[in-house]
């Protein structure tokens, strides 16, 4: 797989080692607040990027909160630094998944809504890498906890991915067996994955293969969408399919029932 022109950073650290998370930018709701989305950008991009397009959609009664991952070296581009929710090489399940970074990044996804309004019904959404982030995000939720076993702290009622894929696919299912109320998070938890069918970047293979996955362990509420002729991009027909199952999934005012 391949990126194209990454936008570089100086991989900054903290003192303690973590690296620091870049601007969130927030579109605010211009109706009446009902839910609200962290959505996250794909390897390489910013959250100013995915605003300005989420500000346009027809969704007055949705607060966007748009942050910007840390910039860190990758080791699909050799070590070389830009901003990635968590370090990565080649997507295949037998790649190593970089638990670290993304229990940080779901952690800081989940620390941006848990000062929301207890009323306002929260989700993760997200394009390429910040799918696959918003999908461990789900995992965590339903699971409870973490990949490093600390409590996982919101409530999650939508996810949406945008030709991303699955982290951690190998493990899910062990992880979910025996646990009741895992299962019973999992069947009710909405997701929308949606794939163009010639993505040369994230291909369709993985997107339908993590879709399988998460269907054989347990998430049934569970639409994957296949775009002909679309790449590694989004288009008008995919985000009117995302405003409609949001409407509907989320019970905004206005919703149609499908």
């Amino acid at each position: 797989m391949s990126y194209n022109n990454p936008n570089t950073g100086s991989g900054s650290r903290t003192a303690s080692g973590r690296f620091e998370f870049g601007r969130t930018h927030v579109v605010r709701p211009k109706g009446k607040h009902q839910a609200t989305i962290v959505w996250l950008h794909g390897l390489g991009d910013k959250g100013s990027s995915w605003s300005q397009l989420l500000e346009t959609l027809p969704l007055p009664n949705i607060k966007w909160i748009c942050p910007t991952a840390p910039s860190r070296p990758v080791a699909l581009f050799g070590g070389f630094p830009c901003t990635a929710w968590f370090d990565m090489g080649d997507i295949s399940e037998d790649a190593p998944d970089d638990m670290e970074g993304l229990d940080a990044s779901a952690a800081h996804v989940a620390n941006l809504l848990s000062t929301e309004p207890a009323d306002i019904k929260l989700g993760v959404g997200g394009f390429s890498m910040g799918a696959a982030t918003a999908l461990y995000s789900a995992t965590c939720r339903v699971l409870g906890q973490y990949g490093n076993g600390n409590p996982y702290p919101v409530n999650l009622s939508a996810i949406v991915g945008l030709s991303g894929w699955l982290p951690c696919s190998r493990t899910l299912r062990n992880r979910m067996e025996g646990s009741h109320e895992a299962a019973r998070h999992a069947a009710s938890l909405p997701i929308l994955l949606c794939h163009g069918l010639v993505d040369d970047v994230v291909a369709h293979k993985h997107g339908e293969k993590s879709a399988q996955t998460l269907s054989a362990a347990g998430f049934r509420n569970l639409m994957f969408r296949t775009y002909n002729g679309l790449g590694h991009y989004t288009i008008p027909e995919e985000t009117d399919e995302v405003c409609t199952w949001l409407t509907a999934s989320l019970g905004l005012e206005g919703s149609r029932s499908y």
